[in-house]
């Protein structure tokens, strides 16, 4: 099965792909996986996508869907794959679509983890990081036992500046503009699944495999 995973920072895609990999036991790719192993690989596509990242600079999209086509090309997709973090824009999308055509396959589903703004704000903005030995707790969901204090050394805890609510909402602002887009298009196509992300970790999972389940017969 041939699957994108899609959802705006904090609707838990991290924790879904692994179970998804995890149950369908097909490989797990993301971008950030990929310019790495190819870069230990030394290919050429690799050697150039280091040029880039060594700079500071976005690796072009000329690269990028070269370094997916090589991946997607490896033995252990024969059976199916799950690509997280791409594509990121329409083009990227279209570029991926012809991948798939030369290499004889195309994409069973586009799971799109749905969360509202105010959820993704409460998710991304309640870390909070110990000032002495850098353990992370989370106000909502996983909370240190007295407010503002470490457990593990007593430490006062801190809210980073990206994790502040306007930095986060600019960063949302920017990232829904973008995965609207991709979901247009997909919903075009007819291949688009979307997953309510607002329900607890197993739910959707549950949601997931249920439906992914339910069309592999």
């Amino acid at each position: 099965m041939n699957i994108v995973l899609m959802g705006l920072p904090g609707a838990g895609k991290g924790t879904q792909a692994d179970r998804i990999t995890e149950a369908l036991h097909i490989p797990h790719i993301s971008t950030g996986d990929m310019f790495r192993q190819a870069v230990k690989e030394g290919t050429p596509l690799g050697m150039e996508a280091k040029k880039y990242m060594d700079e500071g600079q976005l690796v072009p999209d000329r690269v990028t869907i070269g370094i997916v086509r090589e991946r997607l090309g490896k033995d252990d997709c024969a059976e199916g794959f799950l690509l997280d973090g791409f594509p990121r824009t329409v083009p990227q999308a279209e570029a991926l679509d012809e991948t798939l055509r030369e290499l004889g396959k195309s994409l069973d589903h586009v799971l799109y983890i749905e969360v509202g703004e105010s959820e993704l704000l409460k998710r991304l903005t309640g870390r909070r990081i110990c000032t002495n030995c850098g353990a992370t707790y989370h106000v909502v969901f996983d909370p240190s036992k007295e407010e503002g204090v470490c457990d593990r050394c007593g430490g006062s805890l801190y809210q980073r500046d990206d994790d502040k609510e306007e930095t986060v909402a600019k960063r949302l602002e920017v990232n829904l503009g973008k995965t609207q887009e991709l979901v247009d298009y997909y919903q075009e196509r007819k291949n688009l699944r979307r997953i309510d992300g607002e329900q607890s970790i197993e739910q959707v999972s549950e949601s997931i495999l249920s439906l992914l389940r339910g069309t592999d017969r």
